[in-house]
């Protein structure tokens, strides 16, 4: 049984996971939005919500417990300087799941998983151009 056993194993064992869930949470922040399973989508928002939160605090021990969840020093800064300044005044639900219907040669099922409320600077540059 599986009594408060929290997550999903996603078919893989615990280090390919968790590092996986780390790299795709590296790519949420470096592009604000990436296609995977749904599966993924699910999890990988319980994994990036609560690292949102401590960056918006953005004092030194927030950010050495991102820096120690995430891969790299440039999507660390990126999440604490870029990302969690727009969540400031938002007490949670950053991320939005957006469901895709299914793959093609799996029929596994595929969502799009993005920031609530992020605008790129490029797409802030073509809405005040139109």
């Amino acid at each position: 049984m599986r009594h408060q056993k929290k997550g999903r194993k996603l078919g893989v064992n615990v280090p390919h996971r968790k590092a996986m869930l780390r790299n795709l949470a590296a790519n949420l922040i470096e592009h604000k939005r990436i296609k995977t399973t749904d599966a993924r989508a699910k999890e990988l928002r319980t994994f990036i919500e609560p690292l949102i939160t401590k960056a918006k605090k953005g004092d030194f021990n927030s950010i050495r417990q991102i820096a120690k969840r995430l891969p790299r020093k440039d999507v660390v800064h990126t999440l604490v300087h870029e990302i969690a300044p727009v969540f400031s005044e938002r007490p949670g639900g950053y991320t939005r799941i957006i469901k895709l219907g299914f793959r093609d040669n799996d029929r596994a099922s595929v969502s799009l998983i993005e920031f609530v409320d992020f605008q790129s600077s490029t797409e802030l540059e073509t809405a005040k151009a139109s």
